[in-house]
């Protein structure tokens, strides 16, 4: 493995498991893990939520590009982005040449589905639909999501297979770098 190995961000809707699996796909690759909104989180001393309702989206958005200027100078680092990081373009413009974007698939009805059974409540949880809250977002964000350098359908295979699809991937741009 070279030490120049991009990193690899995990995109998708909420729900879909984007930091269970990277926290497991780097422990076995042996790389370091990086939550973006933990690390929002951390350096705001407040929760996403806070942070939306207090100073609103744009504040956020600005604070994800600059994370994503800090770690577009990472190696070796498996993150996972909020699912609307991939609509602030210039967040992903500046890691692009860094890092490569896997998206994490899976239908409305499945996020939904794993949002309930959540053991945190998710503000996405808290409209009188769902489903057409999340349908809504995944319309959205789609053609952003589509345009990651790997799709793996969460839905079609367990979370170890996912882990170890995320670990290959990781080692295959390794290599090709």
């Amino acid at each position: 493995m070279r030490a120049d190995t991009p990193n690899v961000i995990l995109v998708g809707l909420p729900g879909v498991g984007k930091t269970t699996t990277g926290r497991a796909a780097a422990r076995v690759l042996n790389w370091p893990f990086v939550d973006f909104d933990t690390e929002i989180e951390h350096k705001e001393h407040a929760s996403i939520s806070e942070i939306f309702a207090t100073k609103g989206e744009l504040y956020f958005r600005l604070a994800e590009q600059a994370l994503s200027a800090e770690l577009a100078k990472c190696r070796q680092t498996v993150m996972s982005a909020g699912g609307g990081w991939v609509t602030n373009t210039g967040a992903v413009a500046l890691v692009r040449s860094t890092s490569r974007i896997i998206y994490l698939r899976a239908a409305p009805a499945s996020v939904v589905r794993n949002l309930t059974n959540a053991r945190t409540r998710r503000p996405l949880l808290d409209v009188a639909d769902p489903l057409a809250a999340v349908s809504e977002l995944y319309n959205s964000r789609r053609d952003l999501y589509e345009a990651a350098d790997h799709i793996i359908d969460v839905e079609v295979v367990d979370r170890k297979q996912v882990i170890e699809q995320v670990r290959q991937f990781a080692l295959s741009i390794g290599r090709d770098t």
